[in-house]
């Protein structure tokens, strides 16, 4: 290989007069080494990250749809799945909920939990099968007791308020404490096998301790503001604990047999970017390390309700996938967060109500935009409780014969 020597200049006396005579440094040859030792390095990474993808490839070629597209593997078309689809808006839903009234025990009681779980399984077949359960659930394991009225919502019946207060808070024990969060994942892995990703889900730090400290929902959150901006030491003592303690139910979750996990921040959308980075994201962050250090092939899903603002924040937390609401849309979002963030979302359920025409139209515009790698089908939101049952089955059905 052809290299250009290298001279350095020494000065000697000769005959009392300075000489500048050059001579050749040994260095050239170890240079060159060195560069083509850099070359064989920059050739070897993109090597060893297309080793890696396949690998990664291999490993989940028998894994469910939407588990393989939020690794960002190549697949046929997007998968599909609906937020809230196990529920209100279905009629089998509204019988059952009539025979038992308490959405706790619905929720808590795996017989039920696993029913209701399966409802839109057996009428769409959807990509993902999620739990059938609240953000709240885990709070009484630590400490935390709630109910959920029908006509009020959800009352937390000591709020918190203080240093004393955030002390009561203590660990979570879900196998003790929610058995029947085990026993349904188990039943729903074992129902639908690999035709369909089973989901867990779990609330963040930042929208459980809304809850927690305002007592109830909120309009616009002035107790738990105040205590950020007054009294910040306790927020951030109570973030702290509800973050330990919901990666560990994750975990639980996961070990019991979710598939994937999605992270609800339902109000961190009213957040300021500032604040969002002092009082959410280093708890979302808690999160992630914890969980991916036990469970690190499991994908991670993130969704903030109006959090346009906050999508690059979401991305910097460290999950695997961003999911969108539509207040941002799809093109956008994609240019914004850049190609290796995998996304979900984000038709506005309203859209739903629409006929069957802009129905598709709507999932297509999504599609195109959000391209044939890394995409989940989604609602910006919950589906709606009076979404026409026969709009629901023609959003699975679009997206199902859909081919990229």
């Amino acid at each position: 290989m052809a290299f250009v020597s290298q001279f350095h200049w020494d000065c000697s006396a000769i005959h009392g007069s300075s000489v500048r005579r050059p001579q050749p440094r040994a260095t050239a040859p170890r240079a060159a080494d060195a560069r083509r030792r850099a070359g064989l390095r920059m050739v070897d990474a993109p090597a060893q990250a297309q080793a890696a993808a396949s690998a990664t490839a291999a490993a989940h070629e028998d894994s469910p749809l939407l588990v393989r597209a939020a690794k960002g593997l190549k697949i046929e078309r997007p998968p599909a799945w609906m937020m809230r689809q196990a529920g209100r808006y279905m009629k089998v839903y509204q019988d059952l909920a009539k025979k038992h009234t308490s959405f706790r025990e619905r929720s808590e009681t795996a017989d039920l939990s696993t029913e209701i779980s399966l409802q839109p399984w057996n009428a769409f077949k959807p990509d993902g099968v999620i739990l059938f359960s609240d953000i709240l659930t885990p709070l009484p394991g630590m400490g935390i007791e709630f109910d959920i009225l029908e006509d009020k919502g959800p009352v937390i019946q000591r709020p918190i308020r203080s240093l004393e207060d955030v002390k009561t808070v203590h660990e979570i024990d879900s196998e003790k404490t929610c058995p029947f969060v085990k026993e349904t994942l188990g039943s729903l892995r074992r129902e639908v096998g690999n035709a369909s990703t089973v989901l867990g889900f779990v609330g963040a730090p930042y929208t459980l301790a809304t809850y927690c400290i305002e007592g109830k929902t909120s309009r616009d959150y002035l107790v738990t503001k105040k205590m950020m901006y007054t009294e910040p030491q306790i927020m951030h003592a109570l973030l702290s604990k509800i973050a330990d303690n919901i990666a560990d139910y994750a975990c639980y979750q996961i070990e019991s047999g979710a598939q994937v996990v999605q992270v609800f921040d339902s109000w961190a959308g009213v957040l300021s970017p500032i604040d969002f980075d002092a009082f959410s994201a280093p708890y979302h962050k808690q999160i992630v390390d914890k969980v991916k250090a036990r469970h690190p092939d499991t994908s991670l899903i993130v969704y903030i309700s109006q959090g346009a603002t906050l999508i690059e924040r979401m991305a910097k937390c460290g999950y695997d996938v961003v999911s969108l609401d539509w207040t941002i849309d799809m093109a956008e979002a994609r240019a914004r967060l850049g190609p290796d963030v995998k996304v979900q979302g984000n038709m506005d359920p309203a859209v739903l109500y629409a006929d069957k025409a802009a129905i598709e139209a709507r999932i297509l515009d999504t599609i195109h935009k959000a391209g044939n790698v890394g995409h989940i089908v989604n609602l910006g939101h919950g589906v709606m409780p009076t979404t026409p049952e026969e709009n629901v089955a023609f959003y699975f059905e679009t997206v199902q014969k859909f081919r990229y």
